[in-house]
């Protein structure tokens, strides 16, 4: 109990009670407040010097054409209520209290690996050209937006490679450390509860500031996409892993392998091939980090996130033909 709360306080993640907080004190604003703003807030776009990256962001998320019917079935913006997934309600209600209760939407709250039979909110989506029934917002946005200020730079950091993770239930993460448990560029361990993996694999958690000690880590799909893919990236350590399935609001599917981190084979058998490859060539390690810092920057603005994620959730009622 110890060691789990001082792991809590150490983490390095982002507090949840302060998350909680402010989402709990959004429940007391009045809807009609914001409704009443709406058509403001959106006008303002056009006054933005950035409103051409603002619109290919929207329409990255939202893919969707116009004239679209949703089903009788799906649900209204009234029915939106808290439920077990809190955090995926309240990343949703930020925005959708700005329309009508009257709306109608279809919603996939968790990780999600398919694409929905008709348009739908979802925080993740299969990399794949028929995915535009996926319209993809900045969901769990409190596990999965974290950015760190790394001070320790790449050349005093271990030459090796660090993983610590949930193994149990997910086989290509299970395949990975029955490879690379014992090898001596590899720090390696399972996080899993009620595993029935091996015992030696299963350890404590780290915090993201021991996880910055290593000159590498490794960023493997879970459920859908690696979720320390962000904060390693903001890092001056080095993403490894496979070329992506899954993307979320961090648009995985725009990150270039070699320029944003370091891609193997996806059944890892050159890892360490690669990381011996970027530990003697220091100046190519250095230009992926400067790349990945550049592409974690288009997120920090939070002005802008929040006027994309109110574009994408509009462009999906008018293309849905319930609003001009």
């Amino acid at each position: 109990m110890k060691n789990k709360l001082l792991y809590k306080l150490c983490s390095g993640k982002n507090p949840k009670f302060i998350y909680y907080s402010i989402n709990i004190f959004r429940q007391l604003l009045p809807k009609c407040f914001f409704q009443m703003r709406l058509q403001r807030e959106l006008a303002s776009v056009s006054r933005r010097k950035d409103v051409e990256y603002i619109k290919q962001r929207v329409d990255y998320y939202n893919k969707l054409p116009f004239g679209i019917k949703l089903p009788s079935s799906a649900s209204c913006l009234a029915e939106h209520k808290m439920g077990n997934q809190k955090v995926y309600f309240f990343d949703t209600y930020q925005y959708t209290r700005w329309f009508p209760d009257s709306f109608q939407w279809g919603f996939c709250p968790g990780d999600v690996t398919y694409i929905p039979e008709y348009p739908s909110i979802v925080k993740s989506r299969p990399l794949a050209e028929n995915n535009g029934n996926s319209v993809v917002m900045k969901l769990d946005k409190v596990r999965h937006f974290l950015f760190v200020n790394d001070k320790k730079g790449f050349a005093d950091k271990k030459d090796m490679v660090i993983f610590r993770g949930k193994v149990k239930g997910k086989a290509p993460r299970r395949k990975f450390m029955e490879m690379y448990f014992h090898h001596p560029m590899c720090d390696l361990g399972d996080v899993s509860k009620n595993t029935t993996d091996p015992v030696e694999w299963q350890t404590e958690k780290k915090t993201i500031r021991e996880h910055l000690d290593y000159k590498f880590v490794m960023a493997l799909e879970g459920n859908d996409v690696a979720s320390n893919l962000k904060w390693v990236m903001s890092s001056n350590s080095i993403a490894v892993m496979p070329r992506p399935t899954c993307e979320t609001w961090f648009m995985e599917g725009n990150l270039i392998p070699n320029y944003h981190y370091i891609e193997i084979k996806p059944d890892f058998s050159d890892l360490e091939e690669r990381l011996c490859y970027y530990i003697a060539h220091v100046d190519e390690s250095l230009e992926i980090i400067k790349h990945a810092h550049e592409y974690v920057e288009q997120f920090k603005d939070k002005k802008r996130e929040s006027l994309i994620s109110l574009l994408v959730l509009d462009k999906y009622f008018r293309a849905t033909g319930q609003k001009k």
